[in-house]
C-alpha cells in the first residue's frame, strides 16, 4: 500500500487504464480528453507566476553582476553546442536506417492543416523571433503565458533587486518569496490529479487514432526513440560523467516527471516541479531559476533530433534528392529555426515547416506523412527535452561552483530510503530558511 502512494506508480496505473479504455472503447476514450486537457490547463496556468518568482528569488541574492552575464555566455553555448550534437546525430541515424526509402510518396497534395501550418511558418524571421521576446507590456506577458517574455522580465527584476546588495532586506522580495509558497503549495494539490490527467490524455489518443498508430509508420517511430534514447543514456551520459553524476541517478530523480510527461506528450506541465526537484537536489536557485526557463527554448534537444530525422525522412519518402551538403546546410538553419515557440501547440510542425520553406528543396506537403504518428513523436520529443534541461543545469551549477554535493547525498539517501516522494511547500520553504 506504501507504494501505491508513490506518484510515479499512481500514473503508471492511470496510463495503463488509458491505453486500456482506448483500445476496448475507443469512444469512451476519446470522451475522457478533457480530463488530459483540464489537467494540462491547470499547470500551464502555474508557469508564469512560478517562473518569476523562482528566477526574482534567485538571482536577487547574486550581488555580481558578471556572474550572471557568465551565466547567460556557459549557458548558451552549452546549448548551442548540445542542440547541434543531437541533430547531427538525428541526420547520421536517418541516413544510415534509411526509414523512408521505397515509400515513393510523391502523389502528396496539400490539406487544410497543411495550408494552416504553412501560413504560420511563413512568419518565422529571425529578427521577428529575437522581436518576439519583448512583451508589449510586462502584463501582456504573464497574460500570454510566454516563458521568454516571462524570462526577460523576472531577469530585469531579480537584476533590479540585486543592484547594491540589498535585495534581501526588500520587502518586495519577502513578498515574492511568501507567494512563491503558496503556488508551490498550490503546485502540490494540481500534481496530486496528474494520474487523472494522464489517463484522460492515453485514453484519448488511443482512442482516437486507434491502435494501429502503435505500428503505423513504425520504422521511423522506433528510430526516432532508438536515436533518442541513445542522446540521453550515451551523448549525455557522457557528458555528466564528465561533471561527477550518473545519468540514471539523474532519470531516477525525475522519474515523476518523466512519467507525467509520457502520459501528457508535453514537457512543460513539469517545468515548475522540475524546478524546485533542481533546487532540492543541490543546484542553486539563480541556475535554476535561468537555465530551466531559457532551456525550454533554447536547449530543445528532442526537436532537433525530430527536426533532422523528419527533415530527411520527408526527402528520402519523396524521392527528393538531399545531398549530404544539403543536409549540412538545412543544419545550420535547423539550429535558428529549431529554437523557441515551445508554449505553442504543434510547434514542432510550425518550425519543421519553416525549415522546409526556407530550403525550398523539399515539399512542404511532406509534413502530412507525420501527422499520423504526431502523438507517439510529440512524447519522445517532450521526454528528452525534460531530460536534457535537467542536464544542462547540473553541468552549468557545476560550472559556476554552484553545487551542494551534501544535498545531492542527502536526497540519494532519502530515494534509497523510499521518502523521496516530494513535498513542494516543505521543499521550497526549506530552501528560503536556507537563502
Amino acid at each position: 500500500m506504501a507504494l501505491l502512494k508513490q506518484l510515479y506508480i499512481q500514473v503508471i496505473i492511470g496510463i495503463a487504464l488509458g491505453v486500456l479504455v482506448g483500445v476496448l472503447w475507443p469512444e469512451t476514450g476519446v470522451a475522457m480528453k478533457p480530463l488530459g486537457d483540464a489537467f494540462i490547463a491547470l499547470l500551464r496556468m502555474m508557469l508564469a507566476p512560478i517562473i518569476f518568482c523562482s528566477v526574482v528569488t534567485g538571482l536577487a541574492h547574486v550581488a555580481d553582476m558578471r556572474q550572471l552575464g557568465r551565466l547567460a555566455l556557459k549557458s548558451l553555448i552549452y546549448f548551442e553546442v548540445l542542440t547541434t550534437i543531437a541533430m547531427s546525430l538525428g541526420f547520421i541515424a536517418v541516413n544510415v536506417v534509411q526509414p523512408g526509402v521505397g515509400l515513393h510518396a510523391t502523389g502528396l497534395v496539400a490539406n487544410d492543416s497543411i495550408a494552416k501550418i504553412a501560413s504560420t511558418a511563413g512568419q518565422f524571421t529571425a529578427v521577428g523571433f529575437f522581436l518576439s521576446i519583448i512583451p508589449n507590456t510586462m502584463v501582456d506577458a504573464f497574460a500570454k503565458g510566454d516563458i521568454l517574455q516571462v524570462l526577460l522580465i523576472s531577469i530585469l527584476t531579480g537584476a533590479a533587486l540585486s543592484v547594491g546588495g540589498r535585495g534581501h532586506d526588500s520587502a518586495i522580495l519577502k513578498g515574492i518569496v511568501e507567494a512563491q509558497t503558496v503556488l508551490f503549495r498550490i503546485l502540490g494539490f494540481i500534481m496530486r490529479l496528474a494520474p487523472i490527467g494522464a489517463f484522460g490524455a492515453i485514453a484519448a489518443a488511443v482512442g482516437a487514432f486507434g491502435a494501429a498508430t502503435l505500428l503505423y509508420l513504425a520504422k521511423l517511430v522506433v528510430l526516432y526513440w532508438a536515436t533518442s534514447i541513445f542522446f540521453v543514456i550515451v551523448v549525455l551520459g557522457v557528458v555528466t560523467a564528465l561533471i561527477g553524476l550518473s545519468i540514471f541517478k539523474i532519470l531516477l530523480i525525475i522519474r515523476d516527471e518523466l512519467l507525467v510527461v509520457l502520459g501528457t506528450a508535453s514537457s512543460e506541465v513539469v517545468l515548475p516541479r522540475l524546478m524546485l526537484k533542481l533546487e532540492k537536489t543541490g543546484c542553486d536557485g539563480a541556475i535554476v531559476g535561468f537555465v530551466v526557463p531559457s532551456g525550454y527554448s533554447f536547449n530543445l534537444d528532442g526537436t532537433s533530433i525530430y527536426m533532422a530525422i523528419a527533415v530527411a525522412f520527408i526527402a528520402q519518402a519523396t524521392d527528393t534528392p538531399f545531398t549530404l551538403w544539403q543536409q549540412a546546410g538545412v543544419l545550420a538553419i535547423l539550429l535558428l529555426t529549431s529554437k523557441g515557440g515551445t508554449t505553442v501547440a504543434g510547434g514542432a510542425f510550425v518550425k519543421l515547416a519553416a525549415t522546409l520553406q526556407t530550403v525550398h528543396a523539399l515539399p512542404l506537403n511532406g509534413l502530412g506523412l507525420l501527422f499520423g504518428v504526431d502523438r507517439l513523436m510529440a512524447t519522445c520529443t517532450a521526454l528528452t527535452n525534460v531530460v536534457g534541461n535537467t542536464v544542462a543545469t547540473f553541468v552549468v551549477a557545476k560550472w559556476e561552483k554552484a553545487f551542494d554535493q551534501a544535498r545531492w547525498d542527502a536526497y540519494q539517501i532519502e530515494q534509497a530510503m523510499g521518502d523521496s516522494d516530494d513535498a513542494p511547500e516543505a521543499a521550497i520553504v526549506s530552501s528560503d530558511v536556507a537563502h
